[in-house]
């Protein structure tokens, strides 16, 4: 899973045993090198079903780490593009990388959970930030990101289908979010990254809460699965 040129097994189990934000400061140097980072593939679809939909004046990407998904917002962005996240390791990184000729981009540290900007973005990206969310912190999480949203912006992130039951794939992320369990029982403070907590039957129902209407789109770069459905759908909720 990973390079040669990743984190060590020593390294990842000092980063797992650390908040959160400590550890991804640690991991920030390497982490362009693990299975964490978006795949470009994923990055690429994202880019192409936004560009479809037409370019926008000013975006943010939420929990936007070391910079990977600011290149689909340069994309479609005219006026500018901000990368938001809490870990001052992961903007350190972000901010040596070269970004083709475009918007200007800029960098906040904040947590998202309490942005600090105003209505000020028609789109917001994020990917494969969730799983630092307790189920109970999205509703407030996705109001922080209407409110940072001019009306009819967009809320715009892929989801992968679930795991069938039984799975391989399946295993391997119960184990994961198991593990990760026991290790937030016994030790604090926790670190938050449960790849299940995220359930399609929930996010419908939190973002019209939160004031979107919601559109869910496949993404037909990966296909779909045996029973007819798509592997991944992109998520479009639009403020209303």
């Amino acid at each position: 899973m990973f390079s040669p040129e990743g984190p060590s097994l020593r390294e990842l189990a000092v980063q797992a045993l650390s908040s959160v934000e400590r550890g991804y400061d640690l991991l920030a140097p390497k982490f362009d090198v693990t299975p964490f980072r978006t795949p470009d593939s994923v990055l690429e679809a994202t880019a192409s079903a936004l560009h479809r939909m037409g370019p926008v004046e000013a975006g943010l990407d939420l929990c936007c780490g070391t910079g990977a998904g600011i290149g689909v917002l340069t994309r479609v962005c005219r006026e500018r593009v901000t990368g938001v996240d809490f870990s001052a390791g992961m903007l350190d990184v972000a901010r040596r990388r070269t970004w083709p000729e475009g918007p200007p981009v800029g960098w906040v540290r904040a947590d998202a959970r309490a942005l600090p900007f105003g209505p000020v973005f028609d789109l917001v990206v994020s990917f494969g930030a969730f799983g630092h969310f307790l189920p109970r912190e999205r509703p407030e999480l996705f109001a922080q990101v209407r409110s940072v949203l001019r009306p009819g912006g967009r809320f715009v992130f892929p989801v992968v289908a679930p795991a069938r039951p039984g799975s391989l794939e399946y295993w391997m992320l119960l184990g994961f979010d198991t593990a990760m369990r026991v290790r937030n029982a016994v030790r604090r403070p926790p670190f938050v990254m449960y790849y299940r907590a995220l359930r399609f039957s929930a996010l419908g129902r939190e973002l019209t809460a939160a004031g979107f209407r919601v559109e869910l789109q496949p993404l037909p770069e990966f296909g779909h699965r045996e029973d007819g459905s798509p592997r991944v759908r992109l998520v479009v909720a639009v403020r209303t």
